[in-house]
């Protein structure tokens, strides 16, 4: 326990006064061995300032603002240590699936940002980093496992429209350092959501490869498929080169890491992808939370107040009986 003002406490030793007063309905009497010593009315008084003394010193006690200060506590769960990466390029902004009536449908980022927010409140157990990206990537949220921060950070990403520029290899780079400096202890995971694919340089694919061995982080791609598209899984290895999605694809599988790619062409496959990511990764999983400051002067001012309400009935019990 600490205090925002500890020189206050000083003040405490002046809650004893109470104990030196003089009752005000005193009686007077010629010799005092006339009155016999009532055992009940001595216990009563001595109480009542002693009621009196403990509202003081709780007064005291919670001006001086006590508080439990934020703490680190190591928890364990089932889940992983997972980063969102989500594309806010322009083309995220369009109608997501295939039927004629575009101007009714949501777009692929309203989906996405749906069904991750899903995703996140069913894996309560799981840490949630965030980085969005088009031509840069911009850190929204790192590890933490607050769904209602989590959720913020993905409805964010939706609140302006895209740019047309994508750069997934500096977006995937932002993602695994994440990860830097950081114990391994249970699943770790980097999950793309993208309707697009990049040619990456050797330089940026030799880094992004280090990187992922180093941590050991899995890649979930969600592949949103436009309706032009062919899918992945229609191409062949002489693609590699013509077709970013394509070269994206065959650069996952050679890292040498866990890699699972799944193509979303409307939003129930998309929900089934998400479904199977949220199966997949349910390794046991050490954190360390972090606990909130904690303020306690409501404790001294409900003690203090319980202690005056009692002292003021019985006042008011003595003064109609002697009235």
């Amino acid at each position: 326990m600490k205090f925002a003002y500890p020189w206050l406490l000083l003040l405490l030793p002046l809650a004893l006064l109470a104990l030196l007063g003089r009752s005000r309905n005193a009686v007077t009497y010629s010799w005092l061995a006339l009155t016999p010593r009532h055992r009940a009315s001595a216990w009563l008084d001595w109480s009542l300032r002693t009621l009196f003394v403990i509202a003081i010193a709780a007064l005291t006690f919670s001006l001086a603002r006590p508080f439990k200060p934020e703490a680190r506590v190591e928890r364990y769960g089932r889940g992983a240590q997972i980063v969102l990466l989500l594309d806010r390029s322009r083309s995220m902004d369009q109608p997501f699936g295939r039927r004629a009536d575009d101007s009714a449908r949501q777009s692929k980022a309203q989906v996405a940002q749906r069904l991750l927010q899903q995703f996140t409140a069913q894996r309560r157990d799981d840490l949630f980093g965030m980085v969005a990206f088009s031509g840069l990537p911009i850190a929204i949220a790192d590890f933490t496992q607050q769904p209602e921060f989590v959720h913020a950070a993905i409805s964010a990403t939706t609140l302006d429209k895209g740019l047309s520029e994508t750069d997934i290899g500096r977006a995937l780079l932002a993602a695994l350092h994440y990860f830097d400096d950081r114990p391994y202890a249970g699943s770790r995971i980097v999950l793309l959501v993208s309707d697009g694919g990049d040619r990456i340089d050797v330089d940026l694919r030799n880094e992004i490869t280090r990187l992922a061995r180093l941590h050991r982080v899995g890649i979930y791609w969600i592949y949103i498929r436009s309706h032009h598209s062919p899918g992945l899984k229609a191409l062949s290895d002489q693609y590699a080169q013509t077709v970013p999605e394509f070269f994206l694809h065959k650069f996952f599988q050679s890292l040498g890491v866990a890699y699972r790619n799944y193509e979303a062409e409307d939003p129930e496959a998309m929900a089934r992808a998400i479904d199977d990511v949220n199966r997949l990764e349910t390794l046991p999983l050490r954190y360390e939370a972090i606990l909130a400051r904690r303020e306690l002067a409501l404790w001294g001012y409900a003690v203090a107040f319980g202690a005056l309400a009692i002292v003021t009935g019985a006042r008011f019990i003595e003064r109609q009986r002697w009235a």
